[in-house]
């Protein structure tokens, strides 16, 4: 049984595995989109979208962590870059998988990983310039709201 297991190993060693995601997500990274099996495009996923929740905050902190992952400084401009300015509006879900089929030699399922905001024919329309950042829906929001309708109310009555 595979109680709370979340992590695909992929049929490797966990240096191994470490290595081929860090490759496989600098790839992502310089060309916006990558082929690869489904597993380990679901896997890249995984690995991915921490760091490019990451790089929206430019730190040197947050590119310490990064570094770590990544190793290679190119990456890390781009993310920290071009990407980070592209994804600062979105909250989450940075990355699309799209199935391909099977591959013809040994009949694998494939699939083709990218970065949702870099696509402008699959997404529709991609923003000119980004957005700021929206705030989430936080139970404080209600009490703001609700404190701005009764202090319009009270004025009205003071007319009155």
């Amino acid at each position: 049984m595979r109680h709370g297991v979340k992590l695909n190993h992929l049929g490797r060693t966990a240096a191994h595995r470490k290595s081929l995601m860090a490759n496989l997500a600098m790839e992502l990274i310089k060309h916006k989109r990558i082929t690869t099996t489904l597993a380990k495009a679901k896997a890249l996923r995984v690995y991915v979208e921490p760091l490019l929740t990451r790089a929206k905050s430019d730190s040197t902190h947050n590119r310490r962590i990064v570094f770590s992952y990544l190793q290679d400084k190119e990456s890390i401009k781009e993310l920290f870059g071009a990407i980070s300015e592209k994804i600062a509006s979105r909250p989450g879900g940075y990355t699309r998988i799209i199935k391909l089929g099977k591959r013809v030699g040994d009949n694998a399922e494939t699939a083709l990983i990218e970065l949702v905001d870099f696509n402008e024919i699959y997404g529709g329309k991609v923003e000119k310039e980004a957005a700021p950042a929206k705030k989430t829906r936080r139970a404080g929001s209600s009490k703001k709201k609700a404190d701005e309708g009764t202090g319009a109310a009270t004025e009205e009555k003071a007319a009155e």
